[in-house]
């Protein structure tokens, strides 16, 4: 077996950051190797052109590492802006513009929903229920989990909590000697429980 000895002297250029065939010196004086790694232009330096700020210095590899090993980012800065920098909610401690239905921010009405399937109204509106003798709302949601509890639309809290017990005694695997079968409908008895009870028809 013939050992392989193309590998490349140079690393993979998109994990170092290498920009091959630039064209570009090294900045460091006297080097000629070409500059493919970009830094930090230096402090004072003249804007590029009529404006935007100044240009990139390009590094060989060597002169790179030497300028990420010597950089420091609070060179420069007094004692209290590099407490300032370094605290852990820089940045957090502006005020919050307002947010108010009248300005700029208003709040997306439903009006601005395109719903042609009624998907998103059918699980959110509340009408009265004709079949409840308390004429409580029961949302589209509302009567998919009566649905899977297999209760009556007409259905009251004290229903639903019994309903509930003895769908878990069936379910349970604790209750069925171990047998793991049947879980993914006590997952649903137990979505549609706990959906219910905070439901306004069961309050």
């Amino acid at each position: 077996m013939v050992a392989r000895t193309d590998r490349k002297e140079r690393p993979v250029s998109r994990f170092h950051g290498r920009v091959e065939g630039n064209d570009r010196p090294c900045s460091a004086a006297g080097c000629r190797e070409p500059g493919e790694f970009r830094a930090p232009p230096l402090e004072g330096a003249a804007v590029g052109g009529d404006r935007g700020p100044p240009a990139f210095r390009w590094f060989c590899l060597d002169h790179v590492r030497a300028f990420n090993a010597g950089y420091n980012f609070f060179d420069g800065m007094t004692s209290d802006e590099i407490y300032r920098a370094q605290s852990p909610i820089a940045g957090w401690e502006r005020e919050s513009r307002a947010f108010t239905a009248a300005g700029g921010d208003r709040q997306p009405r439903w009006a601005d929903f395109a719903d042609p399937l009624d998907a998103i109204a059918a699980r959110y509106r509340r009408e009265p229920a004709a079949d409840r003798p308390d004429g409580k709302p029961l949302s589209g949601q509302d009567r998919a989990s009566l649905k899977v509890l297999d209760l009556a639309a007409d259905s009251d809290r004290s229903m639903l909590r019994r309903r509930y017990s003895e769908l878990v005694r069936r379910y349970h695997p604790d209750r069925n000697g171990g047998d793991r079968s049947h879980e993914a409908e006590l997952q649903k008895v137990i979505a549609a429980y706990q959906q219910l009870r905070q439901a306004p028809a069961f309050a």
